[in-house]
């Protein structure tokens, strides 16, 4: 039971650290705590619609450039399944 409470605490630590590490990287250490809020809130936004533009339309663009390249290197550009039938 010690051990894995020994675990959570350096976890929790750690956790911490990795958070003062990026107070002091994005220099908000310095700003109020409303302003804080604010600069997270554009900056954690900002983050969800990469995230979220990249999960929809990276794989779009990557079967397109596939095909593009397989048309261009002579590439079989039928599925299997149109040929069997």
């Amino acid at each position: 039971m010690k051990k894995e409470r020994m675990n959570f605490k350096n976890l929790r630590e750690y956790l911490a650290w990795l958070y003062y590490q990026y107070l002091l990287i994005t220099g908000i250490y310095v700003l109020e705590p409303w302003e804080k809020s604010i600069f997270n809130s554009i900056l954690f936004s900002a983050i969800a619609m990469v995230v979220y533009t990249s999960y929809v339309f990276v794989p779009i663009h990557v079967r397109l450039a596939l095909e593009f390249f397989l048309g261009i290197f002579g590439g079989q550009l039928e599925s299997t399944m149109a040929l069997m039938t």
